[in-house]
């Protein structure tokens, strides 16, 4: 009896993945174990593998698809058994191979509209008088399917599935990537595409004359496709300029005894296994022990109310190849110097390979990012809500400091905080800092503590 894979859900705040790469193809033989396809949540790319042997007899989705998590993505059995009955609602890749070339019926049900440039449709709401059937409001949020306007066909106006699966027969087939390349404004679609059944992809599409009235074909280096990881972090960036009113405070903190302490570290025993604990990870220690006599900063806003927080759970900026991605150090505050820096260079490492679990990637209440080895002195980091407050550390450099009536060039460290202002007034915000330098300047006994 043939048996599905589904799409796994990789953490407790997992909603869905995207199908980015199919490593197998419907009638190849599968063991259990084999990778079936390459996904990438909202942080972290990865591979699902196969839970059951056999013949891939089904792929319910295509590349690009967003799909919730728990869903059927495959059916695996033996070749000729009927797979339908395990096939979501709504899916639309196919159980066999894909024709080359689309067929009279895909080619006829081609539209002028799918040389429009049309917006990305949103997620489906509740529309009409009658509301809207939660089959039908699943169906349309799989498919991205704009429900304003839509006539119901239920009792009182109520929309329902049919409905839905009527005004997706009408619309243009786009792949998900294609769809929100055209929705950009800078593309248009052919009246037919090279995907299956005539599926117009991204590979189609073609710069707007309108939208480079300046610019030759060969002018265009590359179209990079906002999506994955990368479309996340412009949503959430927009979406934490639009929604708090943040405040940078700078301040400068003396750098000498960090870089000291440093290199003891490098010159101290291997066997104490210290050789490798950085200055953003002394840094980072000191900040989980001074938050925590300020709880206004190590703090969430959700729903009208703050959460202050016991403990640090420190969220730290991590550069990686797919974008920012920020893993969260579990009670920071609590783990010693060693213990902090060496789950720091675990789920840097994680981040950078993709292999960064979901959890590692939530829960945080205060965050810390690093520009310092670009050579920024300040900057103005942009805000992780729900949390209200975040330090960007900028580089060490020399700063005319005024010594016992002479002016002496000592190094200093660049701090700069962004709180929620909605949430945190400025003289808390400054006095964390203040106590946050003077700590620095006093690190051994921070170490102490």
């Amino acid at each position: 009896m043939a048996a599905p894979v589904v799409m796994p859900k990789l953490g407790n705040t997992m909603e869905s993945a995207i199908i980015m790469r199919w490593a197998k193809n419907v009638g190849d033989p599968v063991a259990e174990g084999d990778v079936l396809c390459e996904i990438e949540t909202d942080k972290a790319t990865m591979e699902v593998e196969s839970t059951a042997s056999g013949t891939l007899l089904a792929r319910f989705f295509n590349e690009g698809d967003d799909v919730p998590v728990l869903l059927n993505i495959v059916a695996i059995g033996a070749p000729g058994e009927d797979v339908e009955s395990l096939r979501p609602e709504g899916a639309g890749a196919s159980s066999a191979p894909a024709p080359a070339e689309a067929t009279p019926a895909a080619a006829s049900s081609s539209t002028a509209a799918q040389m429009q440039t049309t917006p990305l449709p949103v997620p489906a709401s509740v529309a009409g008088n009658g509301g809207i059937s939660p089959r039908a409001k699943n169906l349309a949020a799989q498919k991205q399917l704009d429900l304003s306007g839509l006539p119901g066909s239920g009792p009182h106006g109520r929309i329902i599935e049919r409905d839905v699966h009527a005004a997706l027969t009408g619309r243009p087939k786009v792949t998900p990537l294609a769809r929100e390349m055209l929705a950009s404004g800078g593309f248009v679609a052919p009246d037919q595409g090279t995907g299956a059944r005539g599926r117009i992809t991204s590979k189609d599409l073609q710069p707007a004359a309108a939208a480079l009235p300046s610019l030759q074909e060969g002018d265009i280096l590359e179209v990079i496709p906002v999506k994955g990881t990368r479309k996340i972090i412009s949503q959430r960036m927009l979406a934490s300029m639009q929604t708090t009113a943040q405040l940078t405070l700078n301040a400068f903190a003396d750098a000498r005894p960090l870089m000291a302490y440093r290199q003891r570290l490098k010159n101290s025993s291997e066997a104490l296994g210290l050789r490798d604990v950085t200055i953003n990870d002394l840094l980072m220690y000191v900040v989980t022990r001074t938050l925590l006599s300020y709880p206004e900063l190590n703090a969430l806003y959700t729903d009208e109310q703050i959460t202050l927080y016991r403990r640090v759970h420190l969220g730290f900026a991590v550069d990686t190849p797919r974008g920012l991605i920020v893993p969260v150090i579990r009670s920071a505050s609590e783990l010693t110097l060693k213990q902090q820096a060496q789950e720091a260079r675990r789920l840097a490492a994680a981040c950078q390979n993709g292999t960064v679990a979901p959890d590692d990637l939530n829960g945080g209440t205060f965050t810390v990012t690093n520009l310092g080895n670009l050579g920024i002195e300040t900057f103005t980091p942009i805000l992780n809500p729900p949390q209200v407050a975040i330090l960007g550390v900028g580089n060490i450099h020399l700063k005319p400091v005024a010594v016992d009536g002479d002016v002496q060039f000592i190094q200093h460290i660049g701090l700069s905080l962004t709180i929620n202002h909605q949430v945190v007034d400025g003289a808390p915000g400054a006095r964390f800092l203040q106590a946050l330098a003077a700590n620095l300047a006093q690190l051994e006994l921070m170490l102490a503590l």
